[in-house]
């Protein structure tokens, strides 16, 4: 079994724990950089046995995977311009800016590096999934004919994140807007 906790947030001390040792790696990544950064260190910031972090994120590695997946989250949802293809066009873009970001790309190097079964890797998808079908359900209600969610997660996710991680270059708001056009075709 994984010393990973799942994503749900914990509550008492447990919660605690998890924010002061979220926020110590944080900050301590900020002052010193990340390639610096030790278990003694996060545990010393935050007020935690080195144990402490061992048993409950089993490596430094696993540490940094949790926290670039909670970094991941989406913190507001969607904006609501009106219409499907001006929402899903600013999302796109806000998905591609954010991620194709250093640190976007730091977090998701982060999150894939300390996930031996992939589970961080389903959660940044549902984070993605979720954002979509918000704002597809918003254009189902205005009426608007709209793709399934998979479409857009092929058509839209997938490609900007081949781009991030494999072939940098064209990632600017007209790269977003194209898939997004595919996206929506009826094909």
């Amino acid at each position: 079994m994984s010393p990973k906790q799942p994503m749900t947030r914990p509550g008492g001390r447990s919660a605690r724990v998890q924010e002061s040792v979220h926020a110590a790696v944080r900050e301590l990544v900020g002052e010193v950089g990340r390639d610096a950064v030790t278990v003694p260190m996060v545990a010393a910031r935050a007020g935690v046995t080195p144990s402490t972090v061992y048993r409950r994120w089993g490596d430094l590695q696993e540490l940094l995977s949790d926290v670039a997946v909670e970094r991941l989250r989406p913190e507001t949802d969607p904006a609501d311009l009106g219409s499907l293809r001006a929402d899903l066009d600013a999302w796109a873009e806000q998905f591609l800016d954010e991620m194709g970001s250093p640190s976007g790309r730091a977090y998701i190097r982060d999150a894939l590096l300390g996930d031996p079964d992939g589970s961080n890797a389903g959660q940044c998808s549902a984070y993605a999934a979720e954002q979509i079908n918000t704002v597809l359900n918003r254009a189902v209600l205005r009426g608007e004919p709209v793709p399934d969610t998979e479409r857009v997660i092929d058509r839209v996710v997938s490609p900007i994140m081949y781009r991030i991680l494999f072939r940098p270059g064209r990632q600017d708001a007209g790269y977003a807007h194209e898939l997004v056009a595919a996206a929506l075709h009826r094909s």
